[in-house]
């Protein structure tokens, strides 16, 4: 069986972990955490990087960290992994449901703009402070959470400036994104992505570009908020003693994890160009049968760091259609699976307000994305062998769909 997407564990992870044992150091305390958020920090052009216990508790800490609580909103595309709108709701706030850019796969900034325009009121303390309040519900909008589709990045120049404008935090799940970097067109530049937002959070879960197995990571641009996110995440604790001055949580990374993630950041820069390669082919191989077989391909912005990549059916097919070719491939030893479900349509999620729009439904494109997406195989150490042989098995299929 092809895999999907399996971690390339061939570098120095043995021999690290072997470490972890020798020393006894296999918890929260060991050189390899230390290691890992200077790489990490390094990496993405943080100054700093707080390694967490998964991607999810990190986004918690990160939002927790810039204030968000109970009874508040939070901007959120609809289109991601449900785990975005839970760490929102860990906090006891919801998820303020967007549409997405049909361009990137990310929020549709457009519609933010308008939304935080014609739907919220803005008030201004004594102080100076704005609190924008969602019309339709009361509630305040604590932040805005755009999503890094796939390793790709919406329009942060302009969600940065809203942020500014309203004076919400800019808080980015870049759980799939490590390696990407953003085009600033304004700026005719490159741009990493550790200071593109107040805080930004990576995942290392199993099937991502850099794994250790399970953990995450929040870097930024606010070195304050990052400083209480590691005070958080280390249960709030106030050394020597046993001393805590706030709520906190044991969100702490193990060295363990961290030892994995070491090896595996030594080899950044030939995994996300592995990835991009494996993006590239499946465009020169399949792009062809776009017309025939009524598919598109995966959207690829400039500095994407292509964490999956497969095919998008014809308009007209749905999730069965979907679910089919993923039967089909499979009976030929290749694993493929359809994507995220919306989470406006997620039983946790279904009273969460969503914002308006122009000209269509509020969640048109995700509505009519979600379920036709088909991921294809994409791990790191795939041989051009087996993309060739996956290739030709998406061509079998798709010409037989279009024939029938």
């Amino acid at each position: 069986m092809i895999p999907l997407a399996v971690p390339d564990l061939t570098g120095n992870e043995k021999k690290y972990l072997n470490d972890c044992i020798d020393t006894t150091y296999v918890s929260s305390v060991g050189t390899y955490v230390n290691r890992l958020e200077e790489m990490v920090g390094e990496a993405t052009g943080s100054r700093l990087a707080v390694c967490t216990s998964s991607g999810t508790t990190g986004l918690h800490a990160a939002l927790t960290a810039v204030g968000v609580g109970h009874g508040d909103l939070v901007i959120l595309p609809t289109f991601t992994f449900i785990a975005s709108a839970n760490a929102i709701r860990h906090c006891g706030a919801k998820p303020w449901l967007f549409d997405i850019d049909p361009s990137t796969w990310c929020i549709d900034v457009s519609q933010v703009e308008r939304s935080l325009q014609e739907e919220c009121t803005v008030s201004i303390d004594l102080n100076g402070k704005k609190t924008v309040t969602h019309s339709a519900t009361g509630q305040r909008v604590a932040a805005i959470m755009p999503v890094y589709t796939l390793g790709n990045l919406p329009d942060m120049s302009k969600l940065h400036e809203l942020a500014g404008q309203y004076g919400l935090p800019l808080i980015a799940d870049a759980a799939c994104a490590i390696g990407a970097n953003y085009w600033d067109e304004a700026a005719n530049e490159s741009k990493r992505l550790g200071r593109l937002a107040d805080l930004s959070v990576f995942s290392f879960n199993g099937n991502k570009t850099i794994t250790c197995g399970g953990g995450g990571a929040v870097v930024g641009a606010n070195e304050r908020q990052l400083a209480h996110v590691k005070h958080l995440t280390t249960t709030a604790r106030v050394w020597p003693d046993y001393d805590f001055d706030e709520v906190g949580f044991n969100y702490r990374m193990t060295n363990i994890q961290a030892a994995v993630g070491v090896a595996q950041m030594e080899r950044l820069d030939r995994f996300v160009g592995r990835k991009r390669e494996i993006r590239k082919w499946y465009k020169d191989s399949l792009s062809s049968y776009s017309d025939s077989a009524g598919v598109s391909l995966f959207p690829d912005t400039r500095g994407c760091s292509c964490w999956f990549s497969g095919i998008v059916l014809g308009k007209g097919q749905g999730f069965k259609q979907a679910k089919d070719v993923c039967e089909r491939l499979k009976e030929r030893g290749i694993e493929a699976k359809p994507f995220w479900k919306p989470v406006h349509l997620q039983a946790p999620y279904a009273d969460c307000p969503v914002a308006k729009k122009e000209g269509g439904t509020s969640t048109d494109v995700a509505d009519g994305l979600w379920d036709r997406i088909v991921t294809l195989p994409c791990s790191t150490n795939i041989t051009d062998g087996e993309l060739e042989a996956v290739s030709d098995a998406v061509r079998e299929i798709l010409l037989g769909q279009s024939r029938g």
